[in-house]
């Protein structure tokens, strides 16, 4: 099952064609196979020369949670590939059903490998935080996805960029505080703050870590962490482009063709 249903997610990127969910076709694939899953599609793409860079949570609004019927978020993996310079433009024939979503990146500097990590412990090994826009995509047709679905395929997750002013967390202030606009073609069309990441940025970056520790895997100095959504997602489209403000962090801008 695993190998069929990430063959599935990796036809349905080189086709752009979205295929039908994962939980359609079994709904009684656990947690675990989902990440089975991913993984198996992940390793098949570091053997092709890519290179593993951070991770990403999703689902860290408590909305978005109950949508889906869980109680925590998921993770998927972050890829050199995947990285998009501030300021550049995206080529969207690359991509499916994108949408964006703005965030707040944090990079290691010391590792972090759970049980029992704290939000302090993540202040002690973070070198510095940037603002960052998700652009999120899902090989599952329509977006038409349940928990297992979403954890298959990598948290729908497909490209980010980072802001390329670092910014130290003494300098960031209050994090769960911190503003968040998003300003697609000029018009804020997201809005939110710090506290809509599983209540604090912190918390979800320490969630990460005590979550992969159940996986035997730690962060590690260096890498990135898109910490989950601060605002409501966006759709995107030829032509468009986004600016994500956060207050005391500063912002990051990208185009679509």
């Amino acid at each position: 099952m695993t190998t069929d249903f990430a063959q599935m997610l990796r036809t349905a990127q080189a086709e752009r064609t979205p295929c039908e969910p994962l939980t359609a076709i079994n709904n009684e694939i656990t947690v675990e196979e989902a990440y089975a899953v991913q993984d198996e599609n992940i390793r098949r793409r570091l053997e092709g020369g890519a290179r593993l860079v951070g991770r990403k949570i999703g689902l860290t609004s408590h909305a978005i949670q109950e949508w889906l019927g869980v109680d925590e978020p998921d993770f998927g993996c972050l890829l050199d590939d995947m990285i998009v310079d501030d300021g550049a433009r995206v080529d969207t024939s690359k991509l499916l059903q994108p949408r964006a979503e703005a965030e707040l990146a944090f990079v290691l500097k010391e590792d972090l490998c759970g049980p029992g990590i704290t939000a302090a412990q993540v202040i002690q090994a973070t070198d510095f935080v940037v603002p960052a826009i998700e652009i999120i995509d899902s090989r599952i047709t329509d977006w038409d996805i349940e928990y297992p679905d979403t954890i298959a395929d990598n948290a729908s997750s497909a490209l980010f960029v980072l802001g390329n002013q670092p910014v130290k967390l003494e300098d960031a202030g209050d994090l769960r505080l911190a503003g968040m606009k998003l300003r697609k073609n000029g018009r804020v069309v997201s809005t939110g703050a710090g506290a809509a990441c599983l209540g604090h940025p912190l918390h979800a970056v320490a969630w990460l870590a005590n979550k992969l520790g159940e996986f035997d895997t730690a962060l590690e100095p260096g890498q990135i962490i898109l910490s989950g959504a601060l605002g409501p997602v966006t759709d995107v489209e030829p032509g468009c482009w986004l600016e994500a403000s956060i207050a005391r962090v500063g912002s990051v801008r990208v185009s679509f063709r």
